[in-house]
């Protein structure tokens, strides 16, 4: 089951103008063969900006339906989500009794209910006369009245899956200003399954002239750190904005030189605590501690000021060091034919901070990304560096591999 949502050829997104909905198209038919006469219905559940909502409204779309929503300030409300529905106070009989009719109700963000509406909506599933379709975040905690509509089988469950690297990049890859293939993994990367983060996102780079034409490619490249707009800080203020000052320090450190070694004279313990039980942090099995979402750290440094950015820098060294390491553990995977997925952080920073990359760093990542089958991330990596020939043999080679042979570019020979 696949997502395509696109934007009009020459029209950019913007958060104002959502994409339109074109795509899930086996996920659209299950959800309306769930909602035909006789059937009881259906529990759409997925990460958070995932598309959940967007998928409901078109299975719904033409139809006769009424329409509920859970939101955070009312969950100690009894019946607060069916206020437009029902008289100021009944029992659930009555309510059950007056919501009889309703042949098909959409109910918004299902885990956000009352009690009472939970209860209610249960009820509705168990007589069988009214259809369902639930929409609910994954994972988060729901009334138990909800949350029995599956594990009862009262009703069968859709559970979505973010876009992919290579849906997201057919997402964004229209317009004008198309990104090419190591933006649109970046931005894939930043936005963590989030579409509406993503075009938050899109919207940021866009806006602030960094996406440069790529020489030969009818592409644009993202150049330089993240734009930090008002919408891009409005999702990330409630879980950066710490009220210790320690805890922000931790983060701090945190995103200028992750992963990090679990080291007491470098980072707080008692605050990793804390922010490992906000799920902010991770610690591996070796013990290095990195931020869990990977919007945060690049937030971090483009908000941290010259100052304090200048002391938490590890500097040049370490970070030449780190490159070196990375370099030599690309070029083992290839010598092993293991071309596993394998974080690179250091590769990362450069193209965050649109430093030079090394050639022989370009050529490694074009390689290993050749092989794994990501020809545009791998052309991406050659052009890094154009004048070096190796750079030069892997443009040449993923290009023929995807059948686009590349501009002539001094006539280097593939190898």
């Amino acid at each position: 089951m696949t997502t395509a949502l696109v934007t009009p050829p020459g029209r950019p997104h913007t958060s104002d103008a959502p994409w339109p909905f074109t795509g899930r198209d086996e996920e659209l038919e299950f959800a309306r063969r769930c909602l035909a006469a006789g059937r009881p219905g259906l529990v759409v559940t997925g990460p958070v900006g995932c598309g959940k909502t967007r998928l409901a409204a078109e299975a719904v779309r033409g139809t006769d339906c009424a329409e509920v929503t859970g939101t955070p300030a009312t969950r100690r409300t009894p019946y607060a989500a069916f206020a437009h529905l029902l008289p100021g106070t009944v029992s659930l009989h009555e309510a059950l009794r007056r919501l009889s009719g309703t042949r098909l109700l959409l109910v918004d963000d299902a885990h956000l209910l009352d009690d009472a509406s939970a209860a209610l909506i249960h009820q509705l599933a168990a007589h069988g006369r009214t259809r369902l379709l639930l929409v609910a975040a994954a994972g988060a905690p729901a009334p138990d009245a909800i949350r029995r509509l599956w594990t009862g089988q009262l009703l069968p469950r859709l559970a979505l899956e973010p876009l992919t690297r290579q849906e997201t990049a057919r997402l964004i890859g229209s317009g004008d200003t198309a990104p090419d293939s190591l933006t649109a993994h970046r931005l894939h990367r930043l936005a963590h399954g989030d579409l509406r983060l993503l075009g938050d996102l899109l919207d940021a780079v866009r806006g602030s002239g960094r996406l440069v034409p790529e020489p030969d490619s009818g592409t644009h490249a993202w150049r330089g750190p993240l734009p930090v707009t008002a919408a891009v800080r409005e999702r990330t203020a409630p879980h950066l904005d710490r009220a210790h000052p320690v805890e922000r320090e931790t983060l701090d450190r945190l995103a200028f030189a992750e992963p990090a070694p679990l080291d007491a004279d470098l980072l707080d313990l008692r605050a990793l605590e804390c922010l490992e039980a906000d799920g902010l942090i991770e610690v591996d099995a070796a013990g290095a501690v990195r931020l869990v979402h990977p919007l945060h750290g690049p937030v971090l440094r483009a908000t941290a000021g010259r100052l304090r950015a200048r002391r938490l820098d590890p500097g040049p060294e370490e970070r030449e060091l780190a490159l070196k390491a990375e370099t030599a553990a690309l070029a083992h995977r290839i010598d092993e034919c293991d071309v596993r997925d394998l974080p690179t952080p250091a590769g990362e920073w450069l193209l965050t901070e649109d430093l030079p990359v090394p050639p022989g760093y370009a050529a490694v990542r074009a390689r290993f990304a050749r092989l794994r089958g990501e020809l545009g991330d791998a052309a991406s990596w050659a052009r890094r560096a154009p004048g070096d020939p190796a750079c030069r043999a892997e443009l040449a080679l993923a290009s023929a591999q995807s059948g686009r042979p590349p501009a002539p570019a001094g006539g280097c020979d593939p190898l």
